[in-house]
């Protein structure tokens, strides 16, 4: 065997080899997802509606993002806007209700009862309290994707303005985000996000029913603003909630700590963001407006001033009044 073929052998073993190595981590990686997945998550929602992998939920996530940003928006490019005002309405009738139903779920859950604030491990016993609390979870999971209809309504609309970054960010995480606390922890602690949230889509649904009753209403809802300043107030007790938990000792994964800390102070830099952008700045540009405004009509009573004062200094003035006062006498 030549110089040649020794270099080609042992270039094709080192293949062979690197190759063999790759597939053999793959192997290993697929073999940890699948026990993740059917061993360490909670067997209770073993065989539930796409609990099964976090694939399909991603996957209809990533179809909201594109359907609303690109697939919606070029559908409507050439179409006039639908009116929905009946739909609007029954829509956010039902998530008011859906959104009561599920916070009414989370207190009987145990919070404001049975449950600490502090630290509150997650029952995964197989009794009927704990088996509605996981229902009551599942719940809430499917609740996010329903909330989709939130921006579809305003691609239909061709409010493309409304589908900002906070807005597509929010809706799209969401549901992957709680997928994981349905998989691995339904109950205890980490629903406390849940309780929260659903008590502020209590409020936040209230009033766009009530803005889409129409102008008869909409005068009364001056209390936009305060929204965005509740939801930002939500993730802060929702960071400390979670992050307390760092410095005490509970029987709780310490990974779904961060995870759900984590998203919190994501929703609460976004949240802030906008309520700077929509409500702070707008306030700044609108009194920049009215200074600049009212600049031109105080130089003009300035010089009409000064005009005066000269025309009177002179003297001319005064003729240029008698003048017109002698002409109009005239006339009569």
């Amino acid at each position: 065997m030549n110089k040649i073929e020794k270099l080609c052998l042992s270039e094709y073993l080192c293949w062979r080899f690197y190759w063999a190595v790759k597939m053999e981590a793959l192997s290993r990686l697929v073999a940890a997802y699948h026990d993740l997945m059917d061993n360490k998550s909670d067997q209770r929602v073993k065989g539930w509606l796409l609990m099964s992998s976090p694939f399909p939920t991603l996957l209809i996530c990533l179809t909201y993002v594109f359907s609303v940003k690109v697939l919606g928006p070029k559908l409507m490019e050439n179409r006039k806007p639908f009116e929905l005002k009946k739909v609007l309405i029954y829509y956010n009738l039902f998530q008011v209700i859906f959104s009561c139903w599920l916070f009414y779920e989370s207190i009987e859950s145990g919070w404001f009862t049975t449950y600490s604030f502090t630290c509150q491990p997650v029952d995964y016993s197989r009794s009927p309290h704990a088996i509605r609390t996981v229902h009551g979870c599942w719940w809430y999971y499917f609740s996010k994707f329903t909330e989709f209809f939130d921006t579809i309504f305003f691609v239909m609309r061709k409010k493309f303005d409304h589908v900002s970054k906070l807005h597509v960010i929010h809706h799209g995480i969401m549901p992957m985000s709680v997928w994981f606390g349905v998989k691995f922890t339904p109950g205890g602690h980490s629903t406390f996000f849940g309780m929260l949230n659903t008590f502020v889509h209590i409020i936040m649904y209230s009033y766009y029913l009530l803005a889409a009753l129409g102008p008869q209403v909409q005068k009364y809802l001056w209390w936009k603003k305060y929204l965005t300043a509740l939801q930002m107030v939500q993730f802060v007790l929702v960071f400390v909630h979670a992050f307390q938990l760092l410095f005490i000792d509970c029987d709780y994964p310490r990974a779904f700590v961060w995870w759900i800390g984590m998203h919190a102070v994501l929703f609460y830099y976004l949240f802030s963001d906008f309520y700077k952008q929509a409500y702070l700045k707008k306030v700044q540009r609108n009194k920049a407006k009215a200074k600049m405004e009212s600049e031109p009509i105080r130089n003009e009573s300035k010089e009409m001033k000064l005009s005066l004062l000269n025309g009177f200094s002179n003297g001319s003035t005064l003729g240029d009044v008698r003048q017109r006062v002698a002409g109009a006498v005239a006339s009569q």
